[in-house]
């Protein structure tokens, strides 16, 4: 069956139909029915597909005619308002037959609607006491349809829906005085799910726990257990599986090698919980009272704050300091009858045997004159070879890394399309494939059969020459991985994200693309490259004058091993090598250069970068802090309780109230801001994860010094006040307009509350004016959200100017009409007026001009 598609009221775009069925409708017109291949929605799609044909048509009039004996509803409710219709015309005499037929025609209805609640009781208390086999829950749809296609019948598959269980949002929900006990409820939204599920649990001989193969994974287990009332024994056992991948195999392999649920992860992932719970809610409180309300704390978003407020300190902090540095650009000395060679350049590093260090240009004069009258011969030559190692396989932190850096992706929209691969997507005959491994791991290894794969593949496409003798092994440098799990990784070589292109959303294939080049570039052979380095030195006319020493490199490529198939992008922190792709000609000891041209450059030493994304995980990792399932959620909740603003290169900027906030937890909670503190309580996590510690008295050990610290701040913490005056004065009573936090985010308040209680929304203003009436009236373009949600911009003087518009409105004008441009992409701008669109850098550069 052709590819078909339809609307998908969840993901508000068309999808692919996955697992499509032709079906006639009661009323006999043809459709398919089936579900989203991204979200598991149900999707209808009208009309007739080749699938159709030779299927049974169904006749819409026996459909739709009544049962003998069976009142017509029709004709009832026709009866029902004839009488009523020639009330004035009518007799009085017959009055009583109008009353008694609509008697009649309410007993009718009764009647029927009694008729019909007794034919459905008996169906749905069938359904309900129906054996369901062989039970398997995990945690989605999408792998729920994945892993049930697999097992086939006698099983049947359930989604959790994520967790089912956690500690009450309104109170502290840990009990302190009984041993750190938590008070754990199923959510008002999980409800139905949880009754389905017991349900289900209470109709199965058997009972498989198939969710994720973590911590998480595990206490998701442990929670539906207790939440759907599992009990394990010989009528009704009840197993735990776990597979890092959603193949056939993998699945099947793992339901042959069933075990018992693994109490120690779900003690360690409790911790994990409740100690996130005793920071958490404890120094919110804290802020609430002494800051403002809607603010909040946790125990590793706090590190992640404090990383970023520590860097923008650094930053305002530095002073540059100048430097210079000395450049020649030299060529070979011209023979006759041959092509004028190419020139290169030679840096000059030591004067009189001493390096070379330059801290103002009048530093650097001195010497022009000297080397513009000096001769340059070259006095020793090094060649040889560099071999450049492939990167290892993709960890969860590396690919948000390498995601942000090559497609702009943040760490949250990075793994949700990750878990759309992991859990599986319709890939036609196949069906529904999880396409890559595990996305949360810190774990390179990889498995002996998927190198071989990979091994074959190679020299099938690439030949013998870039496959290694022996499979390549990466060592793990994260502290404390998991080294049980493997490496991000295509399931199956042979998927090339070509063939599958068609499956997959355009996020879907990049991210796949992604990490299946990048795993096959793992097992291929280093690239090789030849280097050549010269040391030049420069002999003045002066009989006294100090002898200089330049040098000069370059690399040239001999082999591209991996890089025939993948390259990272450059780090965006790292500085660019400027000796690979540099050619130097053939020279010889002894052998006389020719001056070209001498060039003194001015240089300033650079304050540190802001972390972007990228960089904020990969020095969290560095220190130890987090684990691969929480980087993520880090990264976004810094950003959603506005302690952190991403800025337009993607760089992340402390606010002002992360600033404050961070202040006054390093100076009362300094343990806590601690980083090596936060690496020791992971590490105390893995502890009891492996059942070498138990994790009550571990929280006791961390409570028993976090209490008196909560108690002796709210004694002496004094309030902060923090209120931003915005400029304006209030209309309704003259005092000045402040800046305040509601429910729904800023709004612009009066500062006389509650005395006065005028409000205002706040806008965030482009400093562009409107292009409607900005010239008439100074409307200036503001940036709304719709009720959806979804960010738009329109103009201040709304609803006087409806001018509205999707894409973000930049300065510039268009140079061709003057008119607004917008971004339609990050790098493609469109005049709004005319309809001409130019390239972002473009435009820069003929600003810059």
């Amino acid at each position: 069956m052709a590819t078909l598609q339809a609307y998908c009221v969840k993901c508000r775009t068309k999808r692919d139909i996955a697992s499509p069925q032709p079906v006639f409708l009661a009323n006999g017109r043809p459709a398919t029915r089936g579900v989203c291949s991204v979200c598991g929605t149900t999707l209808l799609r009208m009309g007739e597909s080749d699938a159709h044909a030779g299927l049974p048509k169904p006749d819409p009039a026996s459909s739709a005619k009544p049962a003998k004996g069976a009142a017509k509803p029709s004709a009832t409710r026709k009866a029902a308002r004839k009488p009523a219709a020639k009330a004035k015309s009518a007799k009085p005499a017959s009055k009583p037959k109008t009353s008694s037929s609509s008697g009649a025609a309410k007993k009718t209805k009764a009647k029927s609607a009694a008729q019909k609640a007794s034919a459905s009781a008996p169906a749905d208390k069938a359904s309900s006491s129906r054996p369901v086999g062989k039970l398997v829950i995990v945690e989605s749809p999408a792998k729920a349809r994945s892993v049930g296609q697999y097992l086939g019948a006698g099983y049947t598959v359930k989604a959790s829906k994520g967790h089912v269980r956690d500690l009450l949002v309104s109170q502290l929900s840990v009990d302190v005085e009984n041993d750190f006990e938590p008070k754990y409820r199923v959510p008002n939204d999980k409800r139905d799910t949880v009754k389905e599920l017991k349900s289900a649990v209470d109709r199965a001989s058997e009972i498989y726990l198939a969710t994720d193969p973590d911590r998480e994974g595990e206490a998701i287990a442990w929670h539906l257990m207790a939440a759907t009332e599992m009990v394990n024994g010989k009528k009704r056992p009840i197993h735990r599986v776990v597979f890092h991948e959603i193949t056939k195999p993998a699945v099947k392999e793992a339901f042959t090698r069933p075990r018992d649920l693994d109490l120690n992860l779900v003690n360690a992932q409790q911790a994990r919980r409740i100690l996130d719970r005793l920071v958490g809610y404890n120094i919110t409180e804290l802020l609430w009272e002494k800051v403002r309300n809607r603010l909040s704390a946790g125990r590793v978003q706090s590190i992640a704050t404090r990383l970023i407020v520590d860097r923008e300190r650094e930053i305002r902090a530095f002073i540059p300091v100048e430097y210079w540095t000395l450049d020649a650009r030299l060529r070979k000395q011209q023979r006759s009858g041959k092509d004028s060679q190419t020139p290169f350049l030679a840096r000059l590093i030591k004067i009189g045997g001493k390096e070379v260090a330059f801290g103002k240009q009048g530093d650097v004069q001195p010497h022009l004159s000297l080397l513009e009258h000096s001769r340059y011969i070259v006095g020793d030559v090094k060649e040889g070879e560099r071999q450049r190692k492939p990167s290892a396989p993709f960890t969860t932190s590396t690919l948000q890394q390498e995601a942000s850096r090559r497609f702009g992706y943040n760490a949250r929209r990075t793994m949700a399309l990750a878990q759309q691969l992991y859990e599986g997507i319709d890939v036609g005959a196949e069906g529904s494939v999880g396409l890559i491994t595990y996305m949360r791991t810190d774990s390179t290894n990889v498995s002996s059969q998927a190198q071989h794969e990979a091994h074959d593949y190679i020299v099938q496409r690439f030949g013998a020459d870039f496959a290694p003798a022996k499979p390549p092994q990466y060592r793990t440098r994260t502290k404390g991985a998991q080294e049980a799990h493997e490496a991000i990784r295509p399931t199956a070589i042979l998927h090339e994200p070509e063939g599958i292109k068609r499956w997959l959303t355009s996020d879907q294939f990049k991210l796949y693309t992604l990490i299946w080049q990048r795993f096959v570039a793992s097992q291929m052979e280093s690239a090789l490259y030849k280097t050549r380095r010269v040391d030049i030195e420069a002999h003045p006319q002066q009989a006294k004058a100090p002898r200089y020493l330049l040098r000069a490199s370059g690399s040239t490529i001999q082999f591209r091993g991996f890089l025939a198939l993948y390259e990272d992008a450059r780090d965006e922190d790292a500085a660019v090598d400027e000796d690979e792709g540099r050619v130097l000609p053939p020279m010889t000891a002894g052998e006389a250069l020719d001056l070209l041209a001498l060039l003194p450059e001015q240089h300033f030493t650079e304050a540190p970068h802001r972390y972007t994304e990228a960089s904020l995980v990969r020095t969290l990792e560095e220190f130890g802090i987090g684990r691969p399932s929480t980087y993520a959620p880090i990264v976004a909740v810094i950003q959603d309780r506005e302690y952190v603003v991403k800025e337009k290169d993607k760089r992340l900027r402390p606010t002002e109230t992360g600033e404050v906030v961070n202040d006054l937890l390093v100076e009362h909670f300094p343990e806590i801001m601690n980083y090596q503190f936060t690496a020791r309580m992971e590490d105390e996590l893995d502890e009891i994860s492996e059942g070498a510690r138990e994790w009550r008295p571990m929280l006791r050990d961390f409570y028993q010094q976090f209490e008196p610290q909560i108690a002796h701040a709210k004694s002496t913490i004094i309030r902060v006040p923090q209120e931003e005056f915005i400029g304006r004065d209030c209309p309704v009573c003259g005092k000045p307009l402040v800046m305040r936090y509601g429910r729904f985010g800023k709004f612009i308040g009066c500062s006389d509350y509650p005395n006065c209680r005028h409000t205002e929304p706040f806008l965030e203003s482009l400093g562009i004016s409107c292009p409607q009436c900005g010239v008439e009236h100074g409307g200036v373009i503001v940036e709304r959200r719709s009720r959806r949600g979804k960010t738009f911009f329109g103009c201040s003087r709304y609803p006087d100017c409806d001018f509205t518009s999707w894409q973000r409105p930049v300065a510039h004008p268009c140079p061709n009409c003057g008119g607004l441009l917008t971004e339609q992409t990050r790098s493609r701008l469109k005049c709004l007026n005319c309809g001409n669109a130019y390239r972002a850098d473009q435009l820069q550069e003929a600003e810059t001009a």
